[in-house]
Formats: C-alpha cells, sequence, structure tokens
C-alpha cells in the first residue's frame, strides 16, 4: 500500500520540492522517509528550526542551482580544455559560493549553528578573479593577456588597411562597379563589378550576384594584406586556446574543493527548505519522544485552507493505546485521523508540524486503510479491498507501529461487519500499536468502553446549524444524529417511527421527541408518461405470404422459401438451404411469389420433405402401416 499517498504526505513533498533550488536536494525531498534513529531525528528537526531562524533574520540564501557545474567538473577531470561559457559557469557557481559565505557569515552573530558551515565553504578567490578578468560576455576578453591584447590590434589594423585598399579601387573605377561601397563575400573583402567590367579590375573573383550581372572581386592589392590577417587570425586563437588550458588547469586542480562547495550547497538547500516549508505552513518543532505518546494542540491539516480548518486537539498513549472515533457523516473523523498520522510522519522525516505545540513519538511503521479502495481491474469489492489492506496491516504491525484505519468493517451485512471490526480490534490491541478507527458500529462504542486501553471519540455537531464543528472529544461516544438530521430537513414523524422502532425498538419510539407534525409524505404533482397507442394492423396475416414464395430473412438477408403461411401470432416458416425456422412475418420481405415460380398444382413436399418420408405418407395413404412419420424438422 502507498501509505505516502493515502494521507497526502505525497501532496506534501510537491510543496517541499518546490521550496528547493538544487537538483540533488529534491531528489532528497523525493526519497525522503521517516529516521529511524532518535539522535539522527533531533539533528534534523534543530537545522529545520535553524534554517527557519536564519530565513526570519536575514531572508532567503543566495543558493543556485548547481547541476550544470557538476557536468563541468567531470568534463574537467576528462582532460578537455573547457569552453569560455563552461568557465563563465564556473565562475557563477564560485560568486554564489562567496554570497553564501558572507551570508552564513552575517548568521553568526545570532549564534546560529547553521551559520558555522560557512566555515566548510571555499569561494576560491584567486579562480574566481582570474576566470572573471579573462573571460567576458561568453569569450575570451582582449585584455586576459598582452599578447591576445597585440594581436588583436593587428588585426583591427590589417581589416581596416584592407578595407581602404577596396575604397580606392572602388573610388577610382566609379564606372565599373554595380554599387558605391564595398561588401563580405565568404570572410573577404570585395567590389561589386559590373559584368562587363570584370577583366578590368586585377584580382580573384569571389562570388556573384544571382543575376549574374555583378562580381564580387576581391582585388588584388587587398590579396596581400588578406595573407597577414589569416597569419594574425592563427596566432589569435593559439593564445586564446593557451588562456583556456590555463584556466581549465586552474580548474582542475581546484576540482574537490568545487566538489566540496556543490555538496555544502546542496546539503544547505535541502535543510533551508526544509526552514521554507516550516515558514509557509506557520509550522512549529515538534517535541520527540519514545514513550508511545502523541500530543497535539491545535493541530491543522497542512493542506487545508488556514481559513477554513478547524484546530485539532489530539492526545493518545496516556490514558488509551486506541481511539475509536465516532460522529455524523461529514464530521471531519477521516480527516482528523489524516491529519494525526501526517503530523506525525512529518515530524519523523525532520519537518515541523503545523500545530500550536505537538509532542509526537517515534514510530517503527506507519500502517493505515483510508477510502473506498475498490478495484475493478482486480475484480475486489469495497469490503474485499478493505479486508485485504487490513489483513497487510495486521501482517505487519508491531508495538512501535502507528495505524488507522477509516470506516472499519464497513461494505458488507452490518451484523458481520461489526463482527470483523471488533475481531481487528481485538488483534490492534494485543499487538501494543497505537491505533486510530473511524466507525458507525454502536457495538463497537460499547466494546471500546468495556476494554482497556481503548477510548471512544466524537466528532461535534451542531444540530443547530446541521453542520459539523470538525471538533473531537476523546472519552465520549459520538452518534450519527442521522435522525435528527433527517427530522430537522422535514422527514414525516411516521417515517421517523419506522426509522427508530427498526434501529431501537418500540420502546425508543416513545422517548423519541419528534420535530415535525406531519404523518405523510406530501406528494407533488410530477410529468405522467403518455404511451404510445398500437397500430391495429388491417392487414389478414394469413394473406401475407403463401407456401412457396421466395423470400428474405432479415437481419442475415438470407434467402429462403415459405413452407407454413403466417399463423395468428403473425409467426410464418421458412426453409433456409440448411434448416427450418420460425420467424416473425415483421422480419421477412417477399421476393417472388410462389405462383410465379411454380405451377398451380405442384407439389411442394418436393421441396420440403425428404425422399424417405415423401414414400412412407405415400404408403399411409394406400394401405395400414406401423411406420412413424417424423416431421422434418
Amino acid at each position: 500500500m502507498n501509505i505516502e499517498k493515502q494521507i497526502e504526505f505525497d501532496k506534501i513533498k510537491e510543496q517541499w520540492k518546490a521550496l528547493a533550488v538544487t537538483d540533488r536536494a529534491k531528489e532528497m525531498i523525493a526519497e525522503a522517509s521517516c529516521y529511524l534513529v532518535e539522535s539522527e531525528l533531533r539533528k534534523q528537526l534543530k537545522d529545520t528550526t535553524n534554517s527557519k531562524i536564519l530565513l526570519e533574520k536575514l531572508g532567503m540564501p543566495p543558493l543556485q542551482n548547481v547541476a550544470e557545474a557538476k557536468e563541468i567538473l567531470v568534463v574537467t577531470e576528462k582532460g578537455d580544455c573547457l569552453t569560455p561559457y563552461q568557465l563563465e559557469r564556473v565562475e557563477k557557481v564560485l560568486t554564489a559560493v562567496m554570497r553564501l559565505k558572507d551570508y552564513l557569515a552575517r548568521g553568526k552573530q545570532y549564534e546560529n549553528p547553521l551559520a558555522y558551515y560557512e566555515e566548510n565553504l571555499d569561494a576560491a578567490a584567486a579562480l574566481r578573479e582570474e576566470i572573471s578578468r579573462q573571460i567576458r560576455n561568453g569569450a575570451v576578453d582582449d585584455y586576459a593577456s598582452k599578447e591576445l591584447k597585440q594581436i588583436r590590434a593587428e588585426i583591427l589594423r590589417c581589416e581596416e588597411q584592407m578595407k581602404q585598399k577596396a575604397e580606392q579601387i572602388l573610388r577610382a573605377n566609379k564606372e565599373c562597379m554595380a554599387d558605391s561601397y564595398c561588401t563580405m563575400r565568404n570572410g573577404r573583402i570585395c567590389v561589386p563589378v559590373k559584368k562587363e567590367y570584370k577583366f578590368r579590375i586585377s584580382g580573384s573573383v569571389i562570388d556573384k550576384s544571382a543575376t549574374g550581372n555583378t562580381f564580387f572581386i576581391e582585388p588584388a592589392s587587398v590579396i596581400k594584406y588578406d595573407e597577414e590577417l589569416q597569419q594574425l587570425r592563427i596566432s589569435e586563437e593559439n593564445e586564446v586556446y593557451r588562456i583556456l588550458y590555463t584556466l581549465t588547469a586552474m580548474v582542475a586542480d581546484a576540482i574537490l574543493l568545487m566538489n566540496e562547495n556543490i555538496r555544502l550547497m546542496e546539503k544547505l538547500d535541502f535543510i533551508f527548505s526544509k526552514g521554507k516549508l516550516s515558514m509557509d505552513m506557520d509550522a512549529v518543532e515538534p517535541a520527540i519522544n519514545t514513550e508511545r505518546r502523541i500530543f497535539l494542540k491545535d493541530a491543522r491539516h497542512p493542506l487545508m485552507d488556514r481559513a477554513r480548518s478547524i484546530p485539532l486537539q489530539f492526545e493518545i498513549g496516556r490514558q488509551a493505546r486506541g481511539v475509536i472515533i465516532t460522529g455524523p457523516n461529514t464530521g471531519g473523523k477521516t480527516v482528523a485521523i489524516k491529519t494525526v498520522m501526517l503530523s506525525c510522519m512529518m515530524a519523523q522525516c525532520g519537518l515541523h508540524v503545523a500545530c500550536r505545540e505537538a509532542d509526537i513519538c517515534m514510530n517503527s511503521g506507519y500502517l493505515c486503510d483510508i477510502g473506498d479502495n475498490q478495484d475493478i481491474t482486480e475484480n475486489l469489492s469495497t469490503f474485499s479491498a478493505h479486508i485485504k489492506n487490513v489483513l497487510e496491516v495486521l501482517r505487519e504491525v508491531n508495538r512501535d507501529s502507528l495505524v488507522i484505519l477509516d470506516e472499519m468493517g464497513s461494505g458488507t451485512d452490518p451484523a458481520e461487519g461489526m463482527g470483523i471490526a471488533i475481531a481487528i480490534l481485538e488483534e490492534l490491541r494485543k499487538s501494543g500499536c497505537l491505533f486510530l478507527v473511524t466507525t458507525h458500529y454502536p457495538e463497537v462504542k460499547e466494546y471500546a468502553d468495556k476494554t482497556q486501553d481503548i477510548l471512544n471519540a466524537r466528532m461535534t455537531f451542531d444540530k443547530e446549524t446541521l453542520k459539523p464543528t470538525y471538533q473531537m472529544v476523546i472519552g465520549e461516544a459520538g452518534e450519527s444524529c442521522a435522525f435528527y438530521i433527517a427530522d430537522r430537513l422535514g422527514m414525516p414523524s411516521e417515517m421517523l417511527k419506522t426509522a427508530v422502532r427498526a434501529a431501537y425498538g418500540e420502546s425508543a419510539v416513545k422517548d423519541y421527541r419528534f420535530q415535525k407534525a406531519e404523518n405523510t409524505v406530501r406528494k407533488q404533482e410530477m410529468h405522467k408518461i403518455v404511451k404510445a397507442k398500437k397500430a391495429v394492423s388491417k392487414t389478414n396475416l394469413s394473406e401475407l405470404y403463401h407456401l412457396g414464395d421466395s423470400v428474405m430473412v432479415f437481419p442475415d438477408k438470407k434467402i429462403g422459401i415459405v413452407c407454413e403461411p403466417v399463423n395468428e401470432k403473425g409467426v410464418l416458416r421458412v426453409q433456409l438451404s440448411d434448416k427450418k425456422i420460425w420467424i416473425n412475418h415483421k422480419r421477412v420481405k417477399l421476393q417472388v411469389a410462389a405462383e410465379q415460380l411454380y405451377p398451380a398444382d405442384y407439389d411442394f413436399s418436393i421441396l420440403f420433405e425428404t425422399v424417405e418420408n415423401r414414400k412412407l405418407r405415400h404408403d399411409m395413404e394406400r394401405k395400414y402401416t406401423e411406420e412413424v412419420l417424423y416431421h422434418n424438422e
């Protein structure tokens, strides 16, 4: 069974994950489960409290997702050269580490233990400054080295000279030019020359226009500069790679430091996500015990609207180990038991709980059966599904378990369901676990009154407004209030008397005080059904079809021959290719009349009887015989 889904802890985890920044912290949240070591649980709860305090004092921590940086470090370990983009990602992580150190350092003034994680973070200032100085806007900066700055200055000078030479050719040969400006083609500076003057300009044809009327020629005077430019670009590329390899080597030297920074950042992200969740839910740190007691004051279901949620008061473990909750439908019984288990599970996962005050025991397991678990695919009824889950609970339960069962014994015969419910309660009591159960059976209430270690509880109900108040009163058995609700809503007293008599006997009818005096249900005028009149057939059925008629039989559209005409019930017999059938005349359509197929004196026994039957019939007409004539079906 999926306990987290049944009590909606999976939804709490979704909210929790949304508050984390790093991928690893989100994975840790998805994998989060109850701590079974007391010292570890207390540390986790204290971390949650300390992170909440820092959040309230200093605001949100400067965390960032480091998944990409982790991939870059793997590339570095393989010996590959990092790109400017990758180096910028490394620099951003180191900047985030520096800001996180500053954030935690400010937290030391509050003597917060989490603040001292700052001492384990190293922002690698020298590496960060080198990257930020040499890499800008996704490229190696001009000022990354003196050599690179000089090479790029030479490139600019060379490109400017090439442009000046091209413009000189353009001005000197205006009549040969298709345009008045130079252009770039395939990385070369060219002049646009008209087709008919292409031999007037000395140089190399680089490209031509789509129409073929213009040739783009790189002048000969520019070509010698182009060779110099290519040499300069090779020098630039070599210098850029030298700088990238140098920075990559520096990152490689800092891999251990970077991995530790990332690990601590992910750990702090997980811790701060718990603090953020506590702030969002207005939650508090619960006290933890190992003495099998649970106390919740003003507990709220964390997924319900805080303005509409009615605080729950609950206690178990001191006077009893089991609580049986009764009360009206929609009275909040299921929400109450979910709230208890959800609060306990959240606390044991190191989270704060949505209560004013809480003292929660550690549990070795959380077991539950909630809702209608009917499964059509497995052919399980509601009752069967409940029993299947309950048996699984009973197999796993022990003294340190917390169990909740909703509507125990429901979905079957009330008498038998009640007996099964009491048997289940007895097994839970013997196991020594803590358990909460909701039920409507009055016999179960009586069982709780008589049994040690089990208490009744009820969900209160406002009889004036006919609405539940969602308050639990431990020590008192509840009632369903079904008769009271029906009475207030106008059910006649005679009907109520019948209901009370059937439920509690004649004596209870005398003691019941009815609000309404009406003895009958007032009938209202309703729409009436108008039946269609049956059409009277004026056709003589016996005249519809005749012996020997060829007909089509629907819906199969098979051709047959009428071997017995329509009787008074509208049914006729038709000979098909392999059998004779009786069929309503409405499913038959005339194809060819017999008079068009056969002569007037035709012997139809030839069609409808076997040779043996025909011979036997002939003998019977002439003389006595002991043979029996069987009707051919």
